[in-house]
């Protein structure tokens, strides 16, 4: 009986965690073996650990997540010729695997070694920004970035304490992704927001690049127009080389104007045939005249 009720209450916070995701997808066409990884929730402690060892703060809705569970794993696969094909994945790291992505120089590396840092310069990576996204996260001190999603090795998902001072402790962060080239594209200012997304896009293969000027790949976008058309069909690139958003480009003043006529121009008769005309009608008043006489 005792079991029962613990399954019935793990049950129940599994579906809050999931926002019910896991009973649309397994109601979806195709859909199958929809899997959600019971994990036991984080000690303060190991978030306290944490927050020493990397002297930073962990958001206070992150830190409410790792205190209900350690980490976060929802897969799912389709059906294709009898075989179940693996999907769909929504992963948050546990706090032991929430790691730095930098990791510290190695002792016997080369000293001339190309690195991560190398690719900071001051042209492109500014600490003044866009007025439509936030300025990018440095590779240096300047900013201590974690891992929280490697996305299935097409990119990675990443909490980021900006504006760093070295034995400062960090406090405000951010979501970020780094892409396969590494370049740095927003997704989101909290942890809560960007759960909601990644619950929304359902761990679709690449869901991430939606927020790139380019987009997932034409393979990820076939498994999109199937699970999520409205979603993937109306995904705003926030990335727009020529500044503005791919939603209403339609000119409303060029859509609804009605189509001018164009006015037919008469052509204008000589004098001779005009004078010509004129008498034959008067001519013919007058006869008509003398008739009605």
């Amino acid at each position: 009986m005792e079991e029962l009720k613990e399954s019935l209450v793990f049950k129940g916070v599994a579906e809050r965690l999931t926002l019910g995701i896991t009973r649309i997808l397994e109601n979806m066409p195709g859909v199958a073996d929809v899997r959600f990884a019971e994990r036991e929730p984080a000690e303060k402690r190991s978030l306290l650990s944490w927050e020493q060892k990397n002297t930073c703060i962990l958001p206070e809705d992150l830190r409410d997540f790792y205190l209900t569970t350690d980490g976060f794993t929802l897969t799912w696969s389709v059906k294709l010729d009898n075989e179940c094909v693996p999907l769909g994945c929504m992963m948050i790291n546990s706090v032991a695997r929430l790691c730095p992505l930098l990791q510290p120089v190695a002792l016997f590396s080369l000293p001339n070694a190309p690195s991560l840092v190398d690719l900071d310069w001051e042209e492109s990576n500014t600490e003044s920004g866009t007025g439509r996204a936030p300025a990018a996260p440095h590779f240096d001190s300047r900013s201590r970035i974690f891992e929280l999603d490697s996305c299935g090795g097409n990119g990675k998902v990443c909490l980021v304490y900006k504006n760093c001072t070295s034995g400062v402790v960090a406090q405000q962060s951010e979501i970020w992704f780094l892409d396969r080239s590494l370049c740095w594209h927003f997704l989101t200012a909290t942890f809560t927001s960007y759960y909601r997304l990644m619950i929304t896009h359902l761990g679709l293969p690449e869901w991430q690049y939606a927020f790139t000027p380019y987009g997932p790949s034409p393979q990820a976008k076939q498994w999109a127009s199937l699970y999520q058309p409205l979603i993937f069909g109306t995904e705003l690139s926030f990335a727009d080389p020529a500044g503005d958003s791919y939603l209403n480009k339609l000119d409303p003043t060029k859509a609804f104007r009605g189509k001018a006529k164009v006015p037919v121009l008469k052509k204008k008769q000589s004098t001779q045939g005009s004078s010509g005309s004129a008498a034959k009608n008067q001519g013919g008043t007058g006869k008509h005249s003398g008739a009605k006489r």
